[in-house]
């Protein structure tokens, strides 16, 4: 009889903690609705309750207000929870931060590049400059033909491996279906997941993944700039498989639909979670297309289609891995800009000095930080956490899903 009353009151205790954890994650999900009624950037994704998204719009809390609400919730966490060592808990405390953190700069706080990344996204990219940028471009005098400076030369060659606008569709088809196809290989997603591709411009970005709900994305590719063919690859992988839309699609199907975990029916844009999602978003194009194998499909598949010349298909990701290893001098450059150290002009030729960009597209990703700030965190030093928590773990597909479908924060990446 004592045994069974011990039970009981296990069960008890087990329960109280889900509804008090479920009533916190709640809160939250109105919270970060709140603020998107003063942001339409800041909800990049809700598919809970539609009535919860009605009543925050007739509420319209001031920013103080949610800030208020913000540390109520945070209070809550002290007293009614007892494990801070559980990830859901974690989660939501830092995701909860990130969402007055976000309030405050909209109501005028002013913070440097470094603690804003680390209030929003909770991480901070390391101090990367000029020294490593020119080993980087020291390497490529070497492979990149002609005379004058390197980014004009560097622009002038990668021509070449331009996709022509009118076959953008075609090529990007059989990109995403081999990269969903290989996904599926390896990974359990929802029977009923799917996508619909757009084609867009005047955007600060070069692809969106629009998450729906229900396993169900809208992708945007942005037809500003022309795609070069290695970046068709990336963007099939990270907007979509096992990239975003992969992504939200296990969050909803093992923890909305399968715990009842509320928070992931929101998804605040600048918070730890586009840490995550970007980092194993940028990551999830290796796993998906290792080595020689990215080269033998750009060959076979890729440049036929695009109506390129499949011999120069090695050559050219030679070099687009050099490149990759410039990813850095965007935060370097954005850094200095939102801190007040260089002007406009001035970031805008660092983007093309060290990043090798075009001034189009130099000024295109001015822009974008303009817009976002320290957001271009997420892409790179995201990417850095991801990896190396995989290569602890094996880097294997099934770590990999375990990480998409869990919560996860940029610090607890580290441990």
């Amino acid at each position: 009889m004592r045994r069974r009353s011990l039970l009981l009151l296990g069960a008890g205790i087990a329960c109280r903690k889900a509804v008090d954890m479920n009533s916190i994650a709640e809160r939250y999900v109105k919270l970060v609705l709140a603020l998107g009624t003063h942001d339409a950037d800041y909800v990049d994704a809700y598919y809970g309750p539609p009535v919860w998204k009605t009543e925050a719009a007739a509420r319209h809390l001031s920013l103080d207000q949610i800030r208020t609400e913000g540390a109520a919730i945070i209070s809550a966490f002290e007293t009614e929870t007892s494990d801070p060592e559980d990830l859901r808990y974690q989660y939501l405390l830092v995701q909860t931060k990130s969402v007055i953190a976000r309030a405050g700069m909209m109501a005028g706080q002013q913070l440097s590049f470094d603690k804003e990344s680390r209030a929003l996204y909770d991480a901070v990219a390391p101090a990367v400059g000029p020294v490593q940028f020119e080993q980087t471009l020291a390497g490529l005098e070497q492979l990149i033909p002609g005379t004058g400076p390197l980014a004009e030369r560097y622009e002038a060659w990668r021509k070449q491996f331009y996709i022509p606008a009118e076959r953008m569709p075609v090529v990007f088809k059989a990109a995403i279906d081999e990269a969903r196809a290989r996904t599926k290989r390896h990974m359990d997603l929802p029977a009923n997941e799917n996508f619909v591709v757009e084609y867009v411009t005047k955007q600060v970005w070069s692809a969106y993944n629009w998450y729906k709900g229900n396993a169900q994305s809208l992708i945007q590719v942005n037809t500003d700039f022309p795609t070069e063919a290695k970046f068709v690859l990336h963007l099939a992988c990270h907007e979509g498989y096992p990239g975003h839309h992969v992504y939200n699609a296990l969050l909803e199907d093992r923890l909305v639909r399968k715990r009842g975990w509320i928070e992931y029916t929101v998804y605040p844009l600048y918070s730890p979670q586009s840490l995550i999602a970007e980092g194993s978003a940028d990551y999830g194009v290796g796993l998906t297309f290792p080595g020689e194998e990215r080269a033998e499909f750009l060959a076979s598949r890729i440049f036929p289609l695009a109506g390129l010349d499949a011999s120069k298909a090695r050559a050219y990701l030679q070099v687009g891995q050099l490149v990759e290893d410039l990813d850095h001098v965007v935060n370097y450059a954005a850094r200095r800009y939102v801190d007040k150290e260089i002007s406009r002009e001035e970031c805008q030729q660092l983007l093309v000095k060290y990043a090798l960009s075009s001034p189009e597209r130099a000024e295109q990703r001015v822009r974008f930080i303009e817009k976002n700030r320290s957001y271009v965190i997420n892409y790179n030093v995201g990417e850095d956490l991801i990896r190396a928590y995989m290569k602890r773990r094996g880097e294997t597909w099934r770590e990999l899903e375990i990480l998409l479908s869990s919560p996860r924060l940029p610090s607890g990446l580290r441990v």
